[in-house]
């Protein structure tokens, strides 16, 4: 049974860092691309960020741009998300997500094409 399990999120203050890591079981980790996605009170889930199953692709949404950064370790398989110059806007519930196929090619952002997701994080940023 395939599971992801979300972990580093917190309160912190505007300007701030964190590192969420996610990680993952029941996979052949390094196989899959990951993707990041987030989602606050009242909105929509949005992607954040995607990096693919060789950690050679990433993108990242406009508003995260610069300032967050995906990485992944497969020895641990985990995927992180660096997260610094953290604003209020960043407050979120942040998801990892799994998907067998490869999205690098344009499908990335879909929250749709992912098949496997955590429970998520919460993330609050104060000004």
């Amino acid at each position: 049974q395939v599971q992801l399990v979300e972990s580093g999120g917190g309160l912190v203050q505007a300007g701030g860092s964190l590192r969420l890591s996610c990680a993952a079981s029941g996979v052949t980790f390094s196989r899959y691309d990951l993707g990041w996605f987030r989602q606050a009170p009242g909105k929509e889930r949005e992607f954040v960020a995607f990096i693919n199953w060789s950690g050679h692709i990433t993108y990242y949404a406009d508003s995260v741009k610069g300032r967050f950064t995906a990485s992944r370790d497969d020895s641990r398989n985990t995927v992180y998300l660096e997260m610094n110059s953290l604003k209020v806007g960043d407050t979120a519930v942040y998801y990892c997500a799994a998907a067998r196929r490869k999205l690098a090619g344009g499908n990335y952002y879909k929250a749709t094409d992912y098949e496997y997701w955590g429970q998520g994080t919460q993330v609050t940023v104060s000004s």
